[in-house]
């Protein structure tokens, strides 16, 4: 039997042959007294690549969001930040549990902020009120399906929240497919940022890590709330010689996920009873809804797995697949014909949905 085509995440990437041999000839050493030199030569590359004066490895795209939000805000303060970010929806609340902070949500069109949006919503000096401190954007952003953020909307909210005494961060964990489909440069979209997360695992296919850059300050207190946090670590080389082969190998090839994606797309737009949410399919990431005549997210999701085709439920009909380094043309299209298939079998009522699966 074949083995399933996975498209429920770009972090389900496994390390390629190049990748494991960089691991396995990595130099090591103890990063948290500050000598492993393959973390180092990981940290200073991607500063430069973002044009930040430094960074700091860690082992995860939430940690580096929340130690971010320290860094910026003391308990008691408030962040902005869109209603469906990854900050709010996906990291538990730690905003809350771990720094005190209060989050005030602008919702967005599929993650996308208008500029006039944000006015008003920095909260007066008034012993009433938290103190506002921080603006974060997330970019793409995953629960808009890859939305790439327009450049022009990320100046302006940008400028207007320096101009307004705020400090910004990105969660650019997914910024360099933004960097793949807009052709703008990382440090370009960086630089309105006072802080920058990005993710080795999603796209670019390394098994752990993600990183945050800013100023050098900034990093040196980042490092004292990675500790606090427990993300120090050892001998990290062995994973930081992952992330610097992907920067190497991996950037420039996101946009052959990006086409990938465009075969789903095809695919769920010829598909009666299917319909893209939203219409627009910037890079990795699609997202569809399931006519509730035909059945539900969750059953039409294990139809597809009864075929080989594994996505993501992500609501009661709302469904999400994601391209990656791993899945070739040849198994996006044969994906993209389950999908058809699939739900013609639910148009024409022979899909059996089942216990351990569905089939028909």
């Amino acid at each position: 039997m074949p083995a399933a085509i996975d498209l429920r995440s770009d972090t389900v990437t496994q390390p390629t042959p190049g990748m494991r041999a960089a691991i396995a000839e990595s130099a090591v050493g103890d990063d948290v007294i500050g000598v492993d030199p393959t973390v180092i030569a990981l940290q200073e590359r991607i500063a430069d690549i973002l044009g930040k004066e430094a960074a700091i490895f860690m082992p995860s795209g939430t940690m580096t969001n929340q130690v971010a939000l320290r860094v910026h805000c003391r308990p008691g303060d408030e962040f902005i930040c869109e209603a469906n970010c990854h900050i709010f929806n996906y990291e538990q609340g730690a905003y809350a549990q771990l720094s005190g902070l209060v989050a005030h949500t602008v919702m967005g069109d599929f993650g996308i902020l208008q500029p006039e949006q944000l006015t008003g919503l920095i909260k007066p000096d008034d012993e009433h009120f938290a103190r506002t401190r921080l603006l974060c954007l997330e970019n793409t952003h995953n629960r808009g399906a890859g939305r790439v953020l327009p450049y022009e909307h990320v100046e302006q909210i940008c400028n207007s929240a320096h101009e307004s005494g705020l400090m910004t961060h990105l969660d650019g964990a997914r910024l360099f497919n933004a960097v793949a489909a807009s052709q703008i440069p990382a440090d370009q979209w960086a630089q309105h940022f006072d802080t920058v997360s990005v993710c080795f695992s999603k796209g670019l296919g390394a098994p752990v890590g993600s990183a945050l850059a800013g100023t050098r300050e900034m990093i040196a207190e980042a490092r004292r709330h990675r500790k606090l946090f427990g993300g120090g670590m050892r001998q990290a080389g062995v994973i930081a010689a992952a992330a610097l082969y992907a920067l190497d190998h991996h950037r420039e090839r996101l946009t052959e996920d990006h086409d990938k994606a465009q075969t789903l797309v095809k695919a769920i737009a010829e598909s009666e009873g299917l319909s893209l949410d939203p219409d627009q399919v910037d890079t990795n990431i699609v997202m569809f809804q399931v006519d509730p005549e035909l059945c539900s997210g969750p059953g039409f999701s294990a139809a597809l797995q009864a075929k080989g085709v594994l996505v993501l439920a992500v609501g009661p009909q709302r469904v999400r697949a994601v391209t990656h380094l791993d899945v070739t043309h040849e198994e996006i299209h044969r994906a993209a014909e389950i999908i058809g298939e699939t739900a013609q079998a639910a148009r024409e009522g022979t899909l059996e949905i089942v216990a351990e699966g569905a089939r028909y």
